[in-house]
C-alpha cells in the first residue's frame, strides 16, 4: 500500500547489514533481539522475563496541567523524595489569565515540590516540555516517561513514552511501567527531501498511511536507512514527535554524527553513543519512506490523518471541504461550519497561521520560514501569523542570526515558548475560521472554539515552510515547493546562560523541611469505593463516532486551569461532545452515594429488583455511570479523561477497542473497568439504559476475560450481552479491586 512518499509492507522483514531482506542466516526469533528497541527495552526491564516487561525509566517530565495531580497522588501514597530526575515545565498554563491566581498557584506549588522532593523546575515560558527534554534530559540508549502523549525523543536515541499521570506516580514510588514486549516496525528511509519540504510533510504522510488501519498501533517504530543522513536533527525531531499520532507507544532512530552534533551543541557529548540494529535484525512490519517523493501536505480538520498533498487539496477544495463541513454537522448537531466560502477564484484562503510547540517551534523550521518571508509580508488583511520558538535558547539564537527581525518586518508576531496553540489556550481563531498550524493536532475544538456557545472553527496542519509561503501569498494556501527561496544554512548554537540563571536544578537535593505551598484551588482527590461484588451502570453517554479523542472526553484550553481541582475540572467532562453527560452522571452518582449511606433510593430499588433480591443487591452492587464509544482515547495522555469520569461516579467504559494503551491504562488506574465487546457484536443501546454485571469482583480476581451481563432497556426488556476484559496484569487487577491507584497504594501500606 502506498500513499505519497510512504509505502506499507505486510508481513515481517529482516534487516541484514542495513538492507531489508526476506531471507536471513538466523531465525526471526533470534533476530528480533537485534533491533535497537529490543536492546533498550530489555536493558530497562526489571522482571527477568523479556516477554513481560517491567520498565524503570531514567528520567521523567511533566508540565503544569499534570504535575500537581501526580505529586499530590504520590504524596498521599508515601512519597518522600524523587528517585529519578523529574523535570516540571510550565508551558501549558503559562498565560496565568484564567481563574484568578490558580495558574500561578500551581507554578508556586511546582517550585516548592522541586525543593521539597528534589526536582527540576523550569519556569513559565522558558521552554516547552519536549524541547527541554531534548536539550537537557535525553541520552542515547535511555528511556524517558512523560505525562504528555508527545513524549518522543527517538531521533536523539532515547525512547520516550507518554502516559497518564498515574504511571508517573508508579515511577515516583519505585514501581514499574508494565507491558508485553511490543512488536517493532522498521521504518526504512531513503532519498533526499526537495526544497520546501519539511518534517510535517513527512509526518503527515506517515500518519495518513498508518492511523486508520492501526498498522503501528502498540508497536514501536524504528527508523533506519540511508535517507537519515539527509535529515538535520530538527527535521528528525519534527517527524519523531508526530509518531504519537500513528498510535505507536514509542519510537527510536539509528544514531549517527548528526545525532552526535546535537549532543555536542548542547554541551552533553558524553550522552551520545552509536545506536544501530545488529547485523541481522527482524521486524514484524515494514514501512518505506522515500524522501524524494515527498510533497507539501495539509491535514484538514478534524484529525492529522485527514491529510492530502496541498496540490491535491487545492485542486479539489470544494469537494474536500464539503466533507469536513458534513463531519462537523454530524459531530455538532445544530451547528454549521462554513468552510467552502474559503474557496474563491480557484484559491483557498486561510485566516490565520501559527508555528509553535514541540513540532513547529524548532530552530530550523522558524529559520527557514523567516527566509521565505524575507523582504515579503503577511499583508494587512484578515490573515495573521504568530510564531512561538520552542525555548528561550532557540529564541535567543533566532534573534542573533536575524531571523526574528525578518519575521517581525514581515508582520509576524513573535510570542514566548508556550504550548497553548496546540490545545486551545492561545490564538483561538474567529468563528468559521480556518487556522493553518505547524502544531501536533487538529482535533475538534482543539483550537479553542466552543460549539456549545455557537462557535466553530478548525485547524489544518501544515509545515512551517508552507505556512510561511501562504503568509507571503496573503493567506492563499500555498505549497512551499512552489516558491523560490534560498534555504538558510545556519549552524545552531545553544546558549545555556538563561537556563543557569532561571531553572531550579534540585535533583538529589531534596529538603524534607521545605514547605509545600498549596493554593486554594489545589485540592485532594475525593474518596473512592473499592469494587463491590456486582456492578450496575447506566449509560450516560453513547458516542458512535469512529474514534473519540481525549479532547472530547475532557476538553483542553480553558479547562487546563482547573486540573489541580478534580471536582471543578469534572464539570467539563464531555462538555463539547455530550453536554448532558455531567448532569446525568451526577444524578447517578447521588443515588449510589445514598446507597453507600444505607439508604434505598426508589429509582435504584426499581432497577435492581429486575436482577435479583433488592436487599442483597443494595449492599453489594455499586451503581455508576458508563460511557460507550466505538474507539475512545485517541490523542492526549492526560489522565483527566478518565479521572473526571471516576470523580463523577463513572465505573465502566464499554467500547469495541481502546484507541491507545495510555487511555486504557488511565481507566484502570482510576478504577474504571475497561470493558470491550466481542468482535462483530452489536450494541444498539442508548443513554438511560442499564447494564448489570454480576460477580464482577470475583471474575476480576480470578482473571476471567468474559463477563456475561444483562441490559435493561427503556421498554423494560432484559437482554443478554457479553462484555470482555483482556490482558490485565496482576497489579492492574488489584488496582481495580481496590477502586483506584490511590486506594491501591493505601492498601499496600496497610499490607506492609
Amino acid at each position: 500500500m502506498s500513499d505519497t512518499c510512504v509505502t506499507l509492507h505486510d508481513g515481517g522483514i529482516f534487516l541484514v547489514d542495513g538492507v531489508p531482506s526476506n531471507e536471513a542466516p538466523v531465525s526471526a526469533e533470534e533476530a528480533r533481539r537485534q533491533t535497537i528497541a529490543y536492546g533498550i527495552l530489555s536493558a530497562h526491564n526489571t522482571s527477568g522475563d523479556n516477554s513481560k516487561l517491567k520498565i524503570k525509566f531514567d528520567a521523567m517530565v511533566s508540565h503544569d496541567i499534570t504535575y500537581v495531580g501526580i505529586i499530590q497522588t504520590a504524596r498521599a501514597s508515601g512519597l518522600t523524595e524523587f528517585p529519578l530526575p523529574y523535570a516540571m515545565t510550565n508551558c501549558h498554563n503559562s498565560l496565568c489569565a484564567v481563574g484568578g491566581t490558580i495558574n500561578e498557584d500551581d507554578h508556586v506549588f511546582g517550585l516548592s515540590a522541586a525543593k521539597k522532593f528534589g526536582g527540576i523546575y523550569v519556569p513559565a515560558n522558558q521552554s516547552v516540555i519536549h524541547s527541554y527534554a531534548r536539550e537537557e534530559l535525553t541520552a542515547c540508549g535511555n528511556m524517558i516517561l512523560g505525562s504528555d502523549s508527545h513524549t518522543r525523543y527517538g531521533a536523539l536515541g532515547t525512547m520516550g513514552v507518554g502516559e497518564g499521570g498515574p504511571e508517573l506516580v508508579k515511577q515516583l514510588l519505585k514501581n514499574t511501567w508494565d507491558l508485553n514486549m511490543p512488536e517493532v516496525v522498521l521504518v526504512y528511509v531513503t532519498g533526499t527531501p526537495k526544497r520546501g519540504i519539511g518534517p510535517h510533510d513527512i509526518a503527515l504522510a506517515l500518519v495518513k498511511a498508518t492511523f486508520a488501519n492501526g498498522f503501528v498501533k502498540n508497536r514501536v517504530m524504528e527508523f533506519v536507512g540511508p535517507g537519515l543522513a539527509n535529515l538535520p536533527i530538527d527535521f528528525r525531531n519534527g517527524i519523531d514527535v508526530m509518531t504519537t499520532e500513528t498510535t505507536c507507544p514509542s519510537s527510536i532512530w539509528e544514531t549517527d554524527e548528526i545525532t552526535k552534533g546535537h549532543y555536542v551543541a548542547h554541551e552533553r557529548e558524553q550522552f551520545y553513543k552509536k545506536l544501530a540494529p545488529g547485523s541481522c535484525a527482524y521486524y514484524d512490519r515494514f514501512i518505506t519512506v522515500d524522501l524524494d517523493k515527498a510533497e507539501s501536505m495539509i491535514a484538514l480538520p478534524f484529525h492529522p490523518s485527514n491529510a492530502y498533498t496541498i496540490h491535491e487539496f487545492v485542486a479539489n477544495a470544494d469537494e474536500i471541504l464539503a466533507g469536513v463541513e458534513a463531519e462537523a454537522a454530524a459531530k455538532f448537531k445544530g451547528h454549521k461550519y462554513d468552510l467552502r466560502s474559503k474557496v474563491r477564484d480557484g484559491k483557498v484562503y486561510a485566516d490565520q497561521g501559527v508555528i509553535a510547540g514541540c513540532s513547529g517551534g524548532l530552530f530550523d523550521n522558524i529559520d527557514e520560514a523567516a527566509a521565505i518571508l524575507d523582504q515579503k509580508n503577511c499583508g494587512n488583511g484578515y490573515f495573521s501569523l504568530n510564531v512561538y520558538p520552542t525555548s528561550v535558547p532557540v529564541s535567543l539564537e533566532l534573534t542573533k542570526i536575524g531571523a526574528t527581525a525578518s519575521l517581525l518586518k514581515a508582520g509576524a508576531i513573535i510570542k514566548p515558548s508556550f504550548c497553548g496553540p496546540c490545545f486551545g489556550a492561545g490564538d483561538v481563531p474567529a468563528n468559521d475560521g480556518l487556522s493553518i498550524r505547524h502544531t501536533t493536532r487538529n482535533f475538534p475544538n482543539r483550537e479553542g472554539s466552543k460549539p456549545s456557545d455557537g462557535q466553530l472553527a478548525g485547524v489544518a496542519l501544515m509545515d512551517a515552510r508552507s505556512i510561511a509561503a501562504t503568509a507571503a501569498n496573503g493567506g492563499v494556501i500555498t505549497a512551499a515547493t512552489d516558491i523560490e527561496y534560498e534555504v538558510p544554512k545556519h549552524e545552531y548554537h545553544f546558549d545555556k546562560t538563561v537556563y543557569r540563571n532561571r531553572i531550579y536544578y534540585g535533583f538529589g537535593k531534596a529538603d524534607p523541611d521545605a514547605e509545600l505551598i498549596l493554593g486554594p484551588n489545589i485540592t485532594d482527590w475525593p474518596s473512592m469505593e473499592a469494587l463491590t461484588d456486582n456492578m450496575l451502570v447506566e449509560l450516560a453517554a453513547v458516542i458512535r463516532d469512529p474514534v473519540t479523542t481525549t479532547d472530547e472526553l475532557i476538553p483542553s484550553g480553558e479547562t487546563s486551569s482547573y486540573r489541580s481541582n478534580p471536582l471543578r475540572l469534572s464539570e467539563f467532562a464531555l462538555s463539547r461532545r455530550v453536554p448532558e453527560y455531567v448532569g446525568r452522571s451526577k444524578a447517578i452518582h447521588a443515588l449510589d452515594l445514598a446507597r453507600q449511606n444505607g439508604e434505598s433510593p426508589e429509582k435504584l430499588v426499581n432497577v435492581l429488583s429486575r436482577f435479583g433480591d433488592v436487599a442483597t443487591l443494595l449492599k453489594n452492587t455499586q451503581f455508576g455511570s458508563c460511557v460507550f464509544a466505538n474507539k475512545p482515547g485517541d490523542g492526549s495522555a492526560r489522565e483527566q479523561a478518565a479521572s473526571c469520569q471516576k470523580v463523577l461516579g463513572g465505573y465502566a467504559n464499554i467500547c469495541y477497542e481502546y484507541a491507545t494503551k495510555r487511555y486504557r491504562s488511565n481507566c484502570i488506574n482510576w478504577g474504571i473497568l475497561p470493558f470491550t465487546l466481542p468482535e462483530g457484536a452489536d450494541f444498539p443501546y442508548e443513554e438511560g439504559e442499564y447494564v448489570f454485571i454480576p460477580d464482577v469482583r470475583a471474575k476480576i480476581s480470578a482473571g476471567d476475560t468474559d463477563f456475561p451481563a444483562k441490559v435493561l432497556t427503556k421498554d423494560g426488556e432484559i437482554k443478554d450481552i457479553l462484555l470482555q476484559i483482556n490482558g490485565l496484569t496482576d497489579e492492574e487487577k488489584t488496582i481495580i479491586l481496590d477502586g483506584c491507584l490511590i486506594n491501591y497504594y493505601a492498601e499496600q501500606n496497610k499490607r506492609g
